[in-house]
């Protein structure tokens, strides 16, 4: 549901839907455990924006 929810969001501030891919697991959920246990959301900022990135190039954005 989080990631439906981050999508609407980015999808409303017009980027495109944003894929996390299973090989991205181990580094989205070591962002995740840094954001919400470390309380620095850096490395999951970080993360997002490199596969928002990602996906806005796939779009041909």
């Amino acid at each position: 549901m989080a990631r439906f929810l981050m999508n609407a969001m980015l999808a409303s501030g017009g980027y495109p839907w944003t894929v996390l891919r299973v090989e991205d697991r181990k580094a989205y959920l070591a962002g995740l455990e840094q954001a919400s246990v470390g309380m620095d959301v850096k490395l999951f900022a970080q993360f997002l924006a490199e596969r928002v990135k990602w996906s806005s190039e796939q779009a041909g954005r």
